[in-house]
């Protein structure tokens, strides 16, 4: 888009689209860059659907699963990072913020709500969604990691990067990082029919929500992660997820 595009669309009440992604660990039936990958399909269909600009992805996460191949930023860069895209947009006339998060740890999550707030304190009139593609399903459930409904999304985005097959009848967290139910049991199908249900309550939330809807959301959600503070943290939330990690030996079967 040309300048002149890019200040029409803004004038015209555009939603900016940004996708978030990371390079975490997912075992190895999946691969590093889920997170990114789905965000940024996403955030593309939602850009079609609402009319909307697609703003390129950033992929600078907090709090991946640790694993050597796992990449993440300090937690004050994420600060920033976050303040400075919102600011800036905001600063551009965009009156409407999309963040499409595919990350979606605690940490990382409670960060980006308080950025959120933070720059509609600071700019009236400006709203900022920060969510997953999921979220407003209002279904925790679904918000698995490496699991069933992680891989039925990736099956319907890009099929070929799904390796199932591999795992054995029951899965292991900290061998194969699944926090879910067994990831043989997604579909293609089913991550297809996510993926609208997930885009049509986003267009709906974008269309209708308030200042105050929006506070109630990020409240509810401080709510629903507050037993985690609670027994995690202590200042850090780099410690606060290994703390969490080292309590993991759930196993999933695969029936």
């Amino acid at each position: 888009m040309s300048p002149a595009q890019l200040e029409a669309a803004w004038e015209a009440g555009a939603a900016a689209i940004v996708p978030w992604g990371a390079l975490e660990w997912h075992g190895d039936h999946l691969p590093l860059g889920l997170d990114g990958i789905v965000a940024e399909s996403f955030a593309e269909r939602l850009a079609d659907q609402m009319e909307g600009v697609l703003l390129p992805g950033i992929w600078l996460p907090i709090t991946t699963l640790p694993h050597p191949a796992s990449l993440q930023i300090r937690t004050e860069t994420f600060r920033a990072v976050l303040d400075d895209t919102l600011l800036g947009l905001a600063g551009a006339g965009v009156r409407s913020i999309a963040v499409v998060t595919g990350h979606y740890a605690q940490g990382h999550l409670i960060e980006l709500y308080e950025a959120a707030l933070r720059a509609m304190d600071d700019c009236p009139g400006l709203r900022v969604f920060a969510a997953t593609p999921l979220q407003p399903l209002n279904d925790p459930s679904l918000l698995d990691h490496a699991a069933r409904y992680e891989t039925s999304q990736l099956l319907a985005i890009r099929p070929d990067l799904v390796h199932v097959e591999d795992l054995p009848d029951e899965t292991e967290v900290r061998r194969d990082a699944v926090l879910g139910e067994h990831p043989r049991l997604g579909s293609a199908a089913e991550g297809h029919a996510l993926l609208q249900k997930g885009l049509e309550a986003w267009a709906t939330w974008i269309q209708t929500a308030t200042r105050d809807s929006l506070e109630q959301f990020y409240k509810a959600e401080f709510d629903a992660l507050q037993a985690y503070v609670d027994a995690y943290y202590t200042g850090s939330w780099d410690e606060a997820l290994e703390a969490w990690w080292a309590t993991k030996d759930r196993r999933s079967p695969a029936t």
